[in-house]
């Protein structure tokens, strides 16, 4: 697997796979990778005939008083198991090199209505950030398609957006989230938990299973499903920021509807953890 950190350099690769004809498959992500990350290359490797990986800690990403400064950066070890599972090319940019004049007057991307709500309300700006560095690193890989994880449910349908307003020519793929055997969603940021706060973690999921059961017994008291979901969790030591059931598009949900999807952010100790899962009941 090559390494490049210069644009000059990655594009001059990436033309010369493309006068081959190759088909290009892009995983963007901020490195310390877990089972997760490497199950996008994975995938990418089904689908296209070359795979590259982008590790970038994005500062623009990052509100005041969130983790930025002590985000793990274990480029390294990244490069090794993305050498395992296949990946041909990593792109492990400066944020010089991304943002060469600085962030100050930066171009920037934003997706009105549903970067706002749920996490965005609870992180203003954090999606335009991602937002304005995925368009930029879609512009210098330019794949052909592009695999990001399910769990980051909110920011997929962002991605999904920017693709089809900016007429992006890139196939997006949504891959299931992977899971520890109790529960728990695989983030880079778990092992900020303590052993304690590990034991109680995977009650995230568990309580948006039971709110999913429920959903399929046909409740439909949306405020009420939520409002237990909350107490649950506060029941289990986290400081719940939102649990809520929307529809796919993230819209409200109607009571005929036959798909939902349940979110959830809440901190645990000092770590924040997010999670969601979807419903689709036979009609």
């Amino acid at each position: 697997m090559q390494t490049i950190h210069a644009i000059a350099e990655l594009r001059a690769t990436l033309a010369a796979w493309r006068r081959e004809g190759q088909r290009i498959a892009f995983v963007p992500t901020m490195g310390n990778l877990h089972r997760g990350h490497l199950e996008l290359v994975r995938r990418g490797r089904a689908v296209a005939d070359r795979v590259v990986a982008s590790v970038f800690v994005n500062p623009l990403q990052f509100g005041p008083n969130e983790d930025f400064n002590r985000y793990p950066r274990t480029l390294p070890q990244d490069q090794a198991a993305l050498a395992e599972v296949g990946a041909d090319l990593l792109f492990a940019p400066t944020a010089q090199e991304v943002y060469p004049r600085g962030m100050e007057g930066l171009t920037r991307v934003g997706v009105p209505g549903v970067s706002t709500s749920l996490c965005g309300h609870f992180r203003p700006g954090h999606f335009d950030g991602v937002a304005t560095v995925v368009s930029i690193l879609f512009n210098l890989v330019q794949p052909d398609v592009a695999l990001f994880g399910e769990k980051d449910y909110q920011q997929l349908l962002i991605i999904r957006r920017i693709v089809a307003d900016l007429h992006m020519p890139i196939e997006i793929i949504g891959v299931a989230t992977e899971r520890e055997p109790d529960g728990l969603a695989l983030s880079s940021r778990n092992q900020y938990l303590s052993a304690d706060e590990r034991r109680l973690a995977p009650e995230m999921y568990a309580t948006l299973c039971e709110v999913a059961d429920k959903l399929r017994a046909g409740r439909r008291d949306f405020p009420a499903l939520c409002y237990a979901g909350i107490k649950r969790l506060e029941a289990s030591q986290f400081r719940p920021q939102y649990l809520e059931v929307r529809a796919p598009d993230l819209g409200a949900p109607g009571r005929e509807d036959a798909e939902f999807v349940i979110l959830a952010a809440a901190y645990l100790g000092k770590t924040r953890l997010i999670d969601n899962v979807t419903v689709r009941i036979a009609v």
